[in-house]
């Protein structure tokens, strides 16, 4: 039996589903994979142009969005994107979601015709980039406490303040922020070139070092007044985009997850203690059984929301009911994954404590497991905790 889908998930695609599926893999494996470690071990993207180009071909920026250079395919195609981006690394798949996901999703949602045209083409194409700047350094679970202010100035904006933990931010052509202001929380589309932006890389990352994180520091930069996404305001608009982003994670981990039981499958079968492999030994098996079924329920999970969200029926909750689950039993996986491969496992010889530490950044930003859990609480209860 196939233990990277023992319960026949896949089956339920459609053809045309697989067929993303596959051609994606296949990329990611050709093309990603054997160079994943060595990014990881830099602590970054040598060449983040490059690999949006890739990309681009490969047509997954904003896969999920109609029009303007986008393929329009379903949720459930693009989480399997998901999937197979992040059995390679959280990396890949943060670089996707934050252009689709988050950059694109603000335009194309609230923007104007000419905001559409004029960015979501390239940015499909890979041609340019794009970055999400709400996450500041003292606000976090409470984005709605943030600095960041916009006010008007005759008739352009004026923004001051500062965004922490933004991906991709020293890349972008362009970062959409988020403000206050006098009228409530406004979107605005910033070019990166303009004067007063600046971006800050930030080094000695533990975690998603396959990745560009950096500080965006806005210092009196004025924009012109169509620079504003007419059509978000208030906080609901930013969390709007989130809740696509946490969608790919649901799928996401659940990769991460089954490259960790596959590494350890292989590995127990190899490694030879006592005479015999590990893979004999009933600790080992019982292991390996807790993660195939973590693995599996994980699958079923991303399936069954994506079902919902091409329904038009998937909720918030439903998709921080899927952070919550996925991302926990993925770090339950590589935890048990890296113990397996011994010594071996901490080295970047193989995978499994890459992702490990991929998913604690994983499990924090776009909502912790406390956010997440108290959601859910809501959800059931129709009591709010927040406050």
């Amino acid at each position: 039996m196939n233990p990277q889908d023992f319960l026949d998930v896949d089956r339920d695609l459609s053809d045309e589903e697989r067929a993303i599926r596959d051609t994606v893999r296949d990329y990611s494996t050709a093309e990603l994979l054997p160079h994943v470690a060595d990014w990881y071990d830099a602590g970054t993207i040598p060449d983040p142009r490059g690999l949006a180009r890739g990309l681009g071909k490969l047509g997954v920026f904003g896969m999920h969005l109609s029009g303007y250079g986008c393929a329009g395919t379903n949720a459930v195609s693009y989480g399997l994107a998901c999937r197979e981006l992040e059995a390679v690394d959280s990396g890949l798949r943060s670089f996707v979601s934050v252009q689709g996901s988050l950059a694109m999703t603000a335009i194309h949602r609230y923007g104007t015709e000419e905001q559409k045209s004029e960015w979501l083409p390239r940015m499909a194409t890979g041609e340019a980039l794009g970055c999400f700047g709400l996450t500041e350094p003292d606000s976090g679970s409470d984005p709605g406490s943030m600095r960041t202010r916009a006010r008007r100035d005759g008739g352009d904006w004026v923004l001051d303040g500062t965004k922490m933990w933004i991906t991709n931010g020293s890349v972008a052509d362009c970062a959409v922020v988020w403000a206050a202001t006098d009228e409530g929380i406004r979107g605005f589309l910033v070019p990166t070139s303009a004067p007063g932006f600046s971006a800050n890389i930030i080094h000695k990352k533990l975690s998603l070092r396959a990745s560009i994180t950096s500080e965006l520091v806005l210092d009196g930069v004025r924009l012109p007044a169509d620079a504003l996404l007419p059509g978000a305001q208030g906080l609901k608009a930013p969390l709007s985009c989130l809740s696509e982003a946490r969608y790919g994670i649901v799928w996401g981990v659940a990769g991460a997850a089954r490259a960790c039981l596959l590494a350890a499958i292989d590995y127990s079968r190899a490694r030879v203690q006592f005479d015999r492999p590990i893979a004999s030994f009933q600790l080992t098996q019982r292991k390996i059984a807790d993660m195939l079924v973590d693995v599996n329920q994980a699958m079923l999970t991303a399936l069954h929301i994506g079902r919902l969200k091409d329904a038009g029926q998937a909720q918030h909750a439903h998709i921080s009911f899927g952070k919550l689950a996925n991302v926990r039993a993925a770090q339950r996986v590589a935890a048990t994954s890296r113990g397996i491969h011994g010594a071996n496992g901490i080295t970047l010889e193989y995978p499994v404590m890459r992702h490990m530490l991929n998913l604690e950044t994983v499990a924090t930003y776009e909502g912790t497991e406390e956010v997440h859990a108290l959601t859910l609480g809501r959800a059931a209860t129709g009591l709010d905790a927040f406050r």
